[in-house]
């Protein structure tokens, strides 16, 4: 990937921290910041996070203060929401007056490393292979690891037990892409909805767009392949054939969530952060893998936020950063991680296991993380918003009618590399 002068980084990253706004992995968290502070003599290091819900007196902020206090340092937290995040990660770079410790979200990651602002993780000897190698690669660019995951989360379905029951469907029979459909076919058969999911032309669309264009076996970097294609004709096929709403073209991850609650739907595609509402419905709930094409589970694309360290001009103060960042991430200081966070999943075998024994109802999530990937990978870096706009515009023509899905995708790809300038 080429370097460029700071002047045009500033407008890349200006560019891009807009693209990565709408990176909705998960719920977004309230507006606004809040600091945290805890004694110590051993000096002040700060950290900034997205997570505004979160205040000092949380367990998340008791917990940073006990990984600076382990450290022997002060802790001074600050926590924007995720778009303030960005935009103040840019500015204190370019100003020469970053944070210690910035926890971003994975798809930024590369926009910073790109730009220099960023620490690789082997300057200052931080070890990456306990991490599942899956996730570290959201973090990866040009060979190099420049943040470690404190979790992750991502998408499954999500079902109504009562309607499938009610259709004589089982949850096991789901195995790959004909099942699922006849699994639909039978709730509709049942006077039932069979699916929602989000296709917003937003980043939330192609999020949830991306296990099935994954689960074809479609790449990233040729968006009009015909694995593609049937991705998305699958899509199209379901609001043909009524299985899916009309809806669906507008609705945000949120909003889809919503219509499941009615207890109308058989089937949403929606994340790990709707744990907790989903054992709270008026209904019975499960989970089952989103399928691949031809069977087995297709990768879904991983959410959560990555530890980074941006560049110091004091290179001594990474001593204190490494032993910060080893406390966070620890196999017990994941799982409580996840469980704060109702429910990230650990990014280590180790994490994993200690979490399932804790809440073995977390199986088919963990099952989830090990199989996901990470949307910036395959050293995408900063062009995956380019490629990810292009691939939600192409979802929304084609699910609106307004062009064939194969049309739709030689648009999209068009529209695709003329972004990245290939």
């Amino acid at each position: 990937m080429n370097r460029s002068s700071m002047s045009t980084r500033t407008a890349v990253l200006a560019t891009a921290a807009l693209a990565l706004s709408a990176l909705t992995a998960c719920a977004s968290a309230p507006q606004g910041a809040s600091g945290t502070a805890s004694a110590s003599a051993g000096g002040s290091y700060t950290w900034w996070d997205p997570y505004p819900q979160h205040d000092a007196s949380s367990a998340w902020a008791k917990r940073v203060d006990a990984c600076g206090r382990q450290a022997g340092v002060t802790i001074q937290r600050t926590a924007y929401d995720t778009t303030a995040l960005t935009n103040q990660a840019l500015l204190a770079g370019q100003e020469g007056n970053a944070p210690d410790v910035i926890l971003l979200d994975n798809p930024a990651v590369s926009t910073l490393a790109d730009a220099g602002m960023l620490s690789a993780m082997s300057d200052f000897g931080l070890e990456v292979n306990r991490f599942d190698k899956n996730l570290v690669a959201a973090g990866e660019l040009d060979g190099k690891t420049y943040g470690i995951p404190i979790g992750a989360n991502t998408l499954a379905l999500y079902y109504n037990k009562k309607i499938l029951d009610d259709a004589g469907v089982d949850p096991a029979s789901i195995k790959d892409w004909a099942s699922l459909t006849t699994a639909m076919k039978k709730v509709k058969a049942a006077g039932k909805k069979p699916i929602t999911f989000a296709a917003i032309g937003t980043e939330e669309g192609s999020f949830q767009f991306l296990p099935w264009f994954w689960g074809a076996g479609a790449q990233l970097t040729q968006l009009d392949s015909p694995q593609a294609v049937e991705a998305l004709t699958l899509w199209s096929s379901w609001l043909k054939d009524g299985l899916a709403p009309n809806s669906v073209i507008s609705n945000s991850q949120n909003t889809t969530w919503e219509e499941f609650l009615t207890g109308e739907f058989a089937f949403a595609e929606n994340g790990t952060w709707q744990i907790n509402s989903a054992a709270g419905a008026d209904f019975p709930t499960g989970v089952v893998q989103i399928p691949a094409k031809d069977g087995g589970v297709a990768p879904t694309p991983t959410g959560g936020e990555f530890i980074t360290v941006p560049v110091q001009k004091d290179t001594g103060r990474y001593d204190v950063t490494k032993k910060v960042l080893e406390c966070m991430t620890t196999p017990e200081g994941l799982v409580e991680t996840g469980t704060t966070f109702a429910y990230y999943i650990p990014s280590t075998a180790d994490g994993q296991q200690a979490i399932l024994a804790k809440e073995p109802s977390l199986k088919p999530w963990v099952e989830a993380v090990r199989s996901a990937k990470g949307r910036t990978s395959d050293n995408l870096g900063t062009d995956y918003p380019k490629i990810s706009e292009a691939l939600w515009t192409g979802v929304q023509k084609a699910l609106s009618g307004a062009a064939s899905p194969a049309d739709a995708l030689k648009q999209a790809q068009a529209q695709a590399k003329q972004a990245v300038g290939d």
